[in-house]
This record gives structure tokens, sequence and C-alpha cells, in this order.
């Protein structure tokens, strides 16, 4: 049956959870395959605003199936913020929600080993991702969903594991917090009590769903720029966020993927460290700021300021690519009325030579400067733009010059955050 993944093409923040709301009327299962807690989605529904971090987008919908795949790491205190947060606002969670007995398990050692160690040199949120996930690759320290349901089992995976943890972290920092084995699992059985209802064999579930003709969404997290292997490395995040993760991430094959949807700002934004060729760093009153205010982009999860800057489609051809991607999203077109004049990067020049394919190392990336096409502004307000033959001219012609220099079609354009403040192309 076919299945339909969201994955943004930039680093993050791409407003990915609109489109994934405004998908899952034509689908019965939302599966999140990757990332942790670390991962904010803000989504306006029926005049409420909902930030999710680690459920999937499709738990505001009635009909969803809600999955959390195995591809993730999950804190079950943020876990549980969540759903009660949810229940509290009138969203039914129960059955609806199923998490992977296969995902791996934040403890509290986590966030302190990423706070103690280089997560500052990388610009992480400091929530324990990056250890949880090389406790997995470990094979040694990482603990799963799962093993929450044995408690005998759980007490002595914890009584080996957390004298490493505290001589690790010893060494780190004389200050650095020490964890006692049994208090963890005393508190992580509690956590279970509520998780229990939750947790089952996701991989199970979505091939059962599939042989039942259901049509799944793949949800991804972060953006495709920060992917572990294909992202500007090592300012990435650690799992896999473009669309090569959904496999590994959640147990179901590429070969049910039929639509890819690539979704873009109609400019550039970053969090935290790492090359960002296109950054307006124009002081507090230039035009990256001006973004910033209008655009309010400050972190879902972190509040932290994010980076600004002009849309980078060397960068976007790229992460399309790496996607197979059949068509774009535009996100946030609406932020860019506020500017008279437009820049599109369209090349870069590297140590004097001019290039059109995306370096993903860093320290290439770094030295790369910007090659832009300018084109006129709207400056007229355009949030009340509903079909596509009303958009401004200007306006227009920046869609069209991105699916031409993409050379994909432009399938939406989002001009607010609400649902009605959609454009669809076609």
């Amino acid at each position: 049956m076919a299945s339909t993944c969201v994955v943004g093409l930039q680093w993050g923040d791409e407003a990915k959870g609109k489109i994934v709301d405004l998908l899952t009327a034509d689908h019965q299962i939302v599966v999140r395959y990757n990332g942790g807690a670390n991962a904010g989605h803000t989504i306006v529904k029926n005049g409420q605003t909902f930030k999710l971090s680690i459920l999937p987008t499709g738990i505001l919908s009635s009909h969803i199936q809600a999955v959390i795949g195995n591809g993730l790491v999950v804190n079950p205190v943020r876990f549980l913020e969540e759903v009660d947060n949810l229940r509290k606002a009138g969203i039914s969670v129960g059955a609806n929600l199923a998490v992977s007995d296969h995902a791996h398990l934040i403890f509290p050692y986590h966030a302190e080993e990423e706070q103690q160690g280089s997560g500052a040199e990388i610009g992480t949120t400091g929530r324990g991702i990056g250890p949880c996930y090389m406790d997995k690759v470990s094979r040694v320290n990482g603990i799963r969903v799962g093993e929450l349901l044995r408690p005998e089992h759980l007490r002595e995976r914890l009584r080996s594991v957390v004298p490493r943890k505290n001589h690790m972290l010893a060494s780190l920092s004389k200050t650095a917090k020490q964890f006692d084995a049994d208090a963890l699992c005393d508190e992580y059985l509690g956590h279970a009590e509520k998780m229990k209802p939750h947790i089952t064999d996701t991989v199970h579930l979505l091939h059962q769903a599939l042989k039942a003709g259901k049509r799944l969404l793949f949800e991804g997290a972060q953006g495709s720029l920060l992917d572990v292997d294909h992202g500007t490395y090592p300012f990435v995040t650690s799992s896999n966020s473009s669309a090569t993760g959904i496999w590994s991430g959640s147990g179901v094959p590429a070969k049910h993927l039929t639509r890819t949807i690539g979704v873009i700002k109609a400019y550039t934004s970053r969090v935290g460290r790492g090359p960002f060729p296109t950054e307006l760093d124009d002081g507090p009153t230039g035009i990256g700021e001006t973004i910033r205010k209008i655009g309010r982009e400050y972190g879902t999860v972190t509040g932290r300021p994010r980076r600004c800057g002009w849309l980078d489609l060397v960068a976007v051809r790229y992460s399309a690519a790496l996607a197979g991607a059949d068509e774009v999203t535009i996100m946030l077109l609406d932020v860019l009325s506020a500017v008279d004049e437009l820049k599109i990067c369209v090349a870069y020049v590297l140590d004097g030579q001019r290039i059109t394919d995306f370096p993903a190392d860093a320290f290439l990336l770094d030295r790369c400067k910007p090659v832009y096409e300018t084109l006129p502004g709207w400056k007229v307000d355009i949030s009340g733009v509903r079909k596509a033959s009303d958009i401004p001219a200007a306006a227009r012609r920046y869609v069209d010059r991105v699916a031409a220099l993409v050379e994909l079609p432009v399938s939406i354009v989002s001009v607010g955050p609400d649902r009605e403040q959609t454009i669809f192309m076609k």
C-alpha cells in the first residue's frame, strides 16, 4: 500500500509538523523514525497551539495510530509530560499511541554526560540524546524501552551500567553528578507502569498494518542536513534525520514508500554551531534579525534564537536528491513580505572555484562563499492568500524560481501557521 514521507531538507525547523497534520486525513498511521526530545514541532489546530518534541504530530488526529519507532531514544519523563499535556488539552491518548520496545532509553546520566562533555562544542540541546545513541552503538551500556517491563532484569542491567557511567563522569569533572543504580531503577519502574500500555513491537504492528492495506505517513524529525551520515558532520544530530533513516528507524522497507515530500522554509535557519554560508549575521537591525522576529525563529525545545539567512538551494538540491523527493513545499513565505529585495544562493565559491555540488563536510562548507541571484520582494501581506492565482507576481516568481532551481514541483506554499493559511499549487 502507498506510504508517504515528510522530511525536512534544511537544518530542521522547516515547519514539517504542519504538512504532516495536513496529510493525516489521507493516512491511518503516522510514524516517527528518528531522534528524541530534541526535535520540536509546533502545530496550530482548531485555534490551539501544540508543542511536541517526542510524540508524533499525528497524535492530534483522532483516527490516527501514532507510532514511536525503534530508531528513537526516549526519555520517559518527557514522554509522560507530553502525554499528560495533551490529555489536559482534551486530546485522547491511549491505544492510539505505540512506542517501540526496541527504542532506547535516556537516563539522567546521559544528560550529565553531555553537559560535562563535548555537547557545547557541537551545539547540542543538552538532553542526553547523543550519549544515549552512543550507548546504543556500544552495545554494552544501551538499555531498551522493552526492558522497563522486566524489573529484575532492568535492575541487574543498571547495576552493571551505572558504576561505569559514574567512573566516566568523575573523569570528566570533579563536580559531575553521581548516580545510584537502585534509585534509578525504582524511578524508571514507576515510569514503566504508566508507559506499559503503549510499549509494543512496532515493527510487527507496522507490517500488519501494511498487510491490511493501511497507509503510513513517516514523520522525519530535524532536517536532512543534520543527518549523522549525510549532513554537515560533525555539526549534526546522532541519528539519520534524512529519509534514509526510515528503514532502519521503523523496520519498514523502502519499497513501501511511494511519495516523498521535501519541506523547506522560504529562507534558511540553523540552531547551534556549524557552517552556514548564507547566514545573515547583520546585527540587531539587519534583515537576519527581521526574519527571526517575524518568523518567531526560536527553538521549540530550547527557546534558543535560530540563526537566519537567505535560501540556500545548493544545500536543498543535495538533500532533495538524497531523499528522492517527489515534490517540495515552501513554508513561511509570508515572513519574506517584510523584505525589499530577496536573494537565493545558487552556487558556492570554494577556494576560488565555483561549485554547485554541496560539500557535506563542515570544514569544507565553512570555506564556501555563496553566489546569489537577486529577486524583487513583494512588500504586501500575503497571509490571507488562499489560491495560487492570487499570489502576488513577485512572490510567484520567487516560488517558480525555487521550483526551477531544485528541479521539482512546488506542491504547497504556506503563508501562516494555521491550516487555512495553505496554498495548494495544484
